[in-house]
């Protein structure tokens, strides 16, 4: 065998062999959401000695284009030295994205919910104990059509302090993918409208640098279990009866 006919053979098997790797890796990504991150978080009011509480959201879902249906993995740790007491997390989606439901949390009532906000669950924690976490099922929508963030707020069980804050963070995509069944999206990035032309398109909701991160601006209040108002550089809206 000449050496030219044996290197055209070795070259076809390391190609075959790479293809092969680059199925097999995307087969076995393809469901998985990935690792859970604390993107844009931040601690808001101090928590009590020996308590840490964070939150994390997955680095990837995946949105069905038929449906617009997708499911989010909501995790509040505690990483400190002691127990939490009594603390509840709140679920909140803003622009095309959009909380449908959160196994075992009760839905915030749309005059309650944080200006801006198009939906949003609370989940109340008796006592999350130190080094212990608690996930939550979330089933989402997306409309891909639009940029789409969530918000993940840990308050103490009276809603009278947010400890940490995790978004609102955006899941998005610069790489849409219309004709494929589902289209992945990573956490913190921007969304690129599928529709043609839609990436011109002026904004929806809230833009992210109106709700920025800090102790006096965005700390998310709940006025008891089924109350919630945002205060950022704005009034929170009254109630009809006021």
């Amino acid at each position: 065998m000449s050496s030219r006919r044996t290197t055209a053979i070795a070259g076809s098997l390391v190609a075959t062999s790479f293809s092969a790797v680059m199925i097999l890796s995307f087969t076995a990504s393809a469901d998985d959401q990935g690792p859970g991150s604390s993107k844009g978080g931040k601690v808001i009011d101090e928590a009590p000695a020996g308590v840490k509480l964070t939150t994390e959201l997955p680095e990837k879902i995946s949105v069905n284009n038929s449906s617009q249906e997708t499911e989010i993995t909501a995790t509040v740790k505690n990483e400190g030295t002691k127990d939490s007491g009594k603390i509840q997390l709140l679920v909140v989606g803003f622009d095309g994205l959009t909380v449908k439901n959160v196994e075992g949390c009760s839905a915030i009532e749309k005059n309650s919910l944080p200006e801006g906000s198009n939906s949003g669950f609370a989940c109340p924690v008796d006592n999350l104990p130190a080094g212990d976490s608690k996930s939550y099922a979330v089933d989402a929508t997306y409309d891909l059509g639009k940029e789409g963030k969530i918000c993940l707020p840990v308050q103490t069980g009276d809603g009278k302090k947010t400890y940490w804050q995790q978004g609102p963070v955006p899941f998005g995509t610069t790489n849409p993918s219309p004709d494929a069944p589902a289209t992945p999206l990573l956490l913190g990035t921007d969304n690129k409208p599928v529709a043609p032309g839609a990436d011109e398109l002026p904004k929806t909701g809230l833009g992210r640098d109106v709700l920025p991160l800090g102790a006096a601006g965005a700390t998310l209040i709940a006025a008891g279990a089924s109350g919630l108002w945002w205060s950022q550089l704005r009034r929170p809206r009254r109630s009809q009866e006021a």
